[in-house]
Formats: structure tokens, sequence, C-alpha cells
């Protein structure tokens, strides 16, 4: 006589574990922890892209104040002393972080001028140093510009 196998399906466990479909503590943990470190990282690098794109723009101004001077003392036969004068305000990303300066020296021959850019003390610009633009062409400090 053949023995035959009855095939049950298996029995449950006797305390069935329950199914959970979220995440566990460690699970997020780890993951604010990995995004802690990355914000730690990017967030120097994202401060000084910001303090070198202020400095470009308070650098397009310079030289846009300094190609208005060359128009003014056309015009007018010296040179402009204010921003005012040329009727050129600053920029959004130049306001508030520097202040632009023109000190025009027309007693003198030839006349000559300086623009200036000094950062606001406060703000993120105030470690980055001024910035100057003089009638020659001369820029300083040449590491900057």
């Amino acid at each position: 006589m053949s023995q035959t196998r009855i095939l049950r399906p298996p029995r449950p466990p006797f305390f069935p574990r329950p199914r959970h479909n979220g995440f566990t503590l460690i699970e997020l943990m780890i993951t604010v922890a990995i995004i802690g470190i990355l914000a730690a990282i990017a967030y120097p690098s994202y401060t000084a892209h910001m303090i070198k794109s202020n400095r470009a723009a308070a650098q397009a101004y310079m030289l846009e104040l300094g190609q208005a001077q060359a128009t003014y003392i056309n015009d007018s036969r010296r040179y402009a002393t204010s921003t005012t004068e040329l009727a050129l305000t600053p920029p959004m990303a130049v306001s508030g972080k520097y202040a632009v300066t023109i000190a025009a020296f027309n007693a003198t021959l030839p006349p000559s001028f300086l623009i200036t850019a000094t950062p606001v003390t406060g703000s993120r610009q105030a470690s980055d140093g001024g910035l100057t633009l003089s009638s020659t062409g001369a820029k300083t400090p040449s590491d900057k510009w």
C-alpha cells in the first residue's frame, strides 16, 4: 500500500506579526542626518557664490558709471561728482550691499575720477572688501576683478 501525503496549507503563526507600511524611526533619522550633511556642505558654497555674484554686479555697475563719466565729460567739460548727476541708479544686486561713491578731481590736469564701491557693514559682502575704478581704467584690488 502506498502512502499518500496530504498537503495542507501552512498554519499561520501563533502570534502573527502586524504589517507596517511606514518608515521606521531609524530610517527617518538616517535621512535627516544625510540632509544635514548635504546642507553643511552646500551652504558655504552657496554663500561664496552669492558674494561673487554681488561683486560682479557691483563691478558691472562701476563700469557703467565709468562709461557714463566719459559721456558726461564730453558734454560738460568736467566729471560728475555723484551718481545722481549721471542719472544712474544702482541695481538691486548692488544697493544695500555696496555704497558706491564718485570722487571727481576736476581741478587737476587732466581731470580724473575715482569710483569706489565699499561693502555695507552687516551685509553678506562686508567680508569681501572694497573695489575701485579710476579714470585711467585701473581696477583695484586686481585679484577681485
